[in-house]
């Protein structure tokens, strides 16, 4: 077992000394397609992505305090801070507005104080993911293998089928269990979900040494992601999550490469997203990963994105 063990490290290791650095810039000449119900979101805000764009550089750009911040959190967690500034302009550029000061941010994380809980049809997920179909997830250690095996397990068993006599939607298990508000909501300033919090709350608590996230605590988990502080840890956890990824899984670095941690923090599923560019990339059909919409508009403002820092 020992030595199983220790070859097993060795083969990560030796991997990982092999990546190869994914070269910078875009692989698409031209943006890829923006979604259309970011569009639609944009035009009935009555706005657009350039002006949403520059407002979100702004809010960067003269607010040194949170630079600052995000310069000491990226350094915590090992990555280049240029990461963490390319996920926050892709999220205020394409999901939401950015607000004019940091502090409206902290404003807005107090107002969602409150008594409410993650359910769906009158079961709350602790009792739903107690379940005989989750029973395997249990032996997995720490919140990413589990919440990754939990959503797994959503995926295979649940989603769009009807268990024990209830119906369950065709959506992802963020949207149906853990955004009691409206479907499709993400918040703060690095516009991160609830499940996304619980996968990474051991690596947080681990690095920043903020506290545990647990599911039966609703309000706890949306003061982590609101708080402007708070958020960007698990930022930084959610970004390092992708580089770690791809480097151990399809042996490629993208830690040079802000375009497609932004794509990876915009779609989220890394490890299974790592394994299915190893793939392509095995048949032929791939050299490098591709950023999307989202990261591709990173790399094309890199220049003056990392002048912010």
């Amino acid at each position: 077992m020992l030595a199983l063990a220790a070859a097993l490290l060795l083969h990560g290791q030796t991997l990982a000394a092999a990546a190869e650095l994914v070269p910078p810039g875009n692989r698409n000449a031209e943006q890829p397609q923006v979604p259309g119900a970011s569009v639609r979101r944009t035009k009935a805000g009555k706005t657009s992505f350039d002006a949403k764009y520059e407002k979100v550089r702004d809010l960067l750009a003269t607010d040194r305090a949170l630079m600052g911040k995000i310069r000491k959190v990226a350094g915590q967690y090992g990555i280049d801070p240029i990461h963490m500034v390319g996920a926050i302009v892709g999220e205020h550029t394409y999901n939401v507005d950015a607000y004019d000061r940091l502090q409206s941010y902290y404003v807005k994380a107090a107002s969602y104080a409150g008594n409410f809980r993650f359910a769906y049809d009158g079961e709350s997920i602790g009792d739903f993911v107690g379940r005989p179909e989750f029973a395997k997830c249990a032996e997995k250690t720490g919140s990413y293998a589990l919440w990754t095996c939990r959503e797994t397990v959503w995926n295979r068993q649940f989603k769009g089928k009807s268990v024990g006599g209830t119906a369950f939607p065709n959506n992802r298990f963020s949207a149906v269990f853990f955004q009691p508000f409206y479907a499709g909501q993400t918040f703060g300033l690095g516009q991160i979900n609830p499940l996304t919090a619980l996968t990474l709350t051991d690596d947080v608590a681990r690095v920043s040494g903020y506290d545990r996230l647990d599911e039966n605590d609703a309000a706890g988990v949306y003061k982590a992601i609101m708080d402007p502080d708070i958020s960007l840890a698990y930022m930084a956890a959610s970004i390092k999550r992708s580089i770690d990824a791809y480097r151990r899984i399809a042996g490629v670095d993208i830690s040079r490469n802000p375009g497609i941690t932004a794509t990876l923090y915009n779609l989220g599923n890394p490890d299974a997203r790592a394994a299915a560019f190893a793939a392509r990339r095995a048949s032929g059909e791939a050299t490098w990963p591709e950023e999307n919409y989202y990261g591709w508009l990173v790399n094309d403002r890199l220049d003056e994105l990392k002048g912010l820092l």
